[in-house]
């Protein structure tokens, strides 16, 4: 299949650096998302997310012509859907970002259409994706239709993307590519083939759709016995940090950090799409989901202990992002924290984070108020490590003697 033209539906963090890449090989790439003020600015040769090195690569792209963006689809030869795909407050999945994109680009679609769904699904959303686009366009053949005869191809292939190190491993990682049809999976690995340098695997799209779900499945597990097993130090008065580099030594053996809890839009969320779709199955994924979630009412709790020794508690709150190094809040336990700790009055609140400008309204309403790390550690009586950034690994050991340390995530 030749592609001259690509559009991608959504210039956020997997769509941007997606659509920037294919475009920097050479091909004419549409991208279309309804906020007026990101298509301008892209179209500006600038970013509006933060992610290394995509600035360069969004400003050579735009310059050159090969990518433009818009808030109206525009006819291509292939469509490339990084729509959200959030939970709502019963950590059910909201698909409704996807069924409004189905129906965006159902008008322009044409015979010979390739449509590939990125964002992140619970099983069957790409069968319902293909369900919408063939109700919009009774005068087309679907997968579901015609099989490997369809007029549009649809297949599934989700983003396995580290924030921060995005331009790549979108080249560099494998893709596993779910089609609803032979020839869809066909199609989908030549569009991929393009940029990718890892392997193109196939499979069909309800597999496909599992695969991204259980890689973020199983790392929660593992962070949560990580997290458990810290609670449990906690009350056996043992170093956690000792006890897991001393475990680590066996050669079978590689427990993960424990942390404030998870974050981001992944592993956050993704294991909540399973239970969903199986709830009475998956029995240690909504185990691990809990104390996962559970953990920063953990750690605020011993936030408001350190806090009750002192007549005036100032807390410096050290990260909001949900990992080292980002400015991505998305889901953010450090966030979750930090706004508890101004909603139940504990105390002052002092937070740093280098990667951000200003604070989110949530924290500023409530008296939060963002500063440099050298202010913090001056006026603060309580330091809480949040986030591992990489300017809190600098801070010197003898400017912590007297403070009160709460360290979440073994910065020091």
């Amino acid at each position: 299949m030749e592609f001259n033209r690509i559009s991608v539906i959504g210039l956020g963090y997997i769509g941007l650096p997606t659509a920037a890449v294919i475009a920097s090989r050479g091909i004419e790439v549409v991208g279309v998302d309804v906020f007026q003020q990101a298509v301008d600015t892209i179209n500006q040769g600038n970013i509006h997310i933060i992610e290394p090195d995509l600035d360069i690569v969004v400003k050579s792209v735009v310059t050159t012509g090969k990518l433009r963006a818009t808030t109206i689809p525009e006819k291509a030869d292939a469509f490339l859907i990084a729509v959200p795909t959030p939970l709502n407050n019963k950590h059910q999945p909201d698909i409704s970002y996807i069924e409004a994109a189905s129906k965006t680009i159902a008008p322009v679609l044409e015979k010979g259409n390739l449509v590939i769904l990125e964002s992140t699904s619970p099983v069957g959303t790409t069968e319902k994706l293909a369900d919408w686009l063939a109700e919009a366009r009774p005068d087309l053949s679907f997968p579901q239709q015609a099989y490997e005869m369809a007029d549009i191809k649809i297949a599934h292939c989700p983003e396995r993307v580290l924030p921060g190190y995005v331009l790549q491993e979108l080249v560099a990682n494998d893709r596993v590519i779910g089609g609803m049809s032979r020839k869809c999976s066909e199609f989908a690995t030549e569009l991929y083939q393009i940029f990718v340098r890892g392997e193109c695997i196939n499979t069909n799209a309800r597999t496909a759709e599992l695969s991204k779900l259980t890689e973020n499945a199983f790392r929660d597990v593992n962070i949560a016995f990580a997290n458990e097993l810290s609670i449990i130090c906690d009350r056996l008065k043992i170093d956690v940090w000792e006890l897991i580099n001393l475990a680590n030594r066996h050669p079978r053996v590689n427990i993960l950090k424990p942390g404030p809890g998870v974050g981001g839009h992944c592993i956050a969320i993704d294991p909540w799409f399973i239970v969903d779709s199986v709830p009475n199955e998956a029995r240690l994924i909504s185990t691990a989901r809990e104390i996962n979630d559970g953990k920063p009412s953990y750690v605020l709790e011993k936030i408001r202990t350190a806090a009750d020794e002192f007549k005036r508690p100032v807390i410096a709150c050290l990260g909001l992002a949900f990992k080292a190094d980002i400015d991505d809040l998305r889901e953010s336990p450090a966030l979750d924290i930090t706004q508890q700790i101004l909603d139940q009055g504990i105390g002052e609140v002092l937070v740093v984070e280098p990667n951000i400008k200003t604070l989110p309204k949530a924290l500023s309403e409530k008296g939060g108020k963002l500063v440099k790390l050298s202010e913090a550690l001056e006026n603060a009586n309580t330091i809480v490590g949040l986030v591992n950034h990489k300017e809190f690994k600098k801070i010197p050991a003898n400017t912590l003697n007297t403070k009160v340390v709460i360290d979440t995530c073994g910065i020091w």
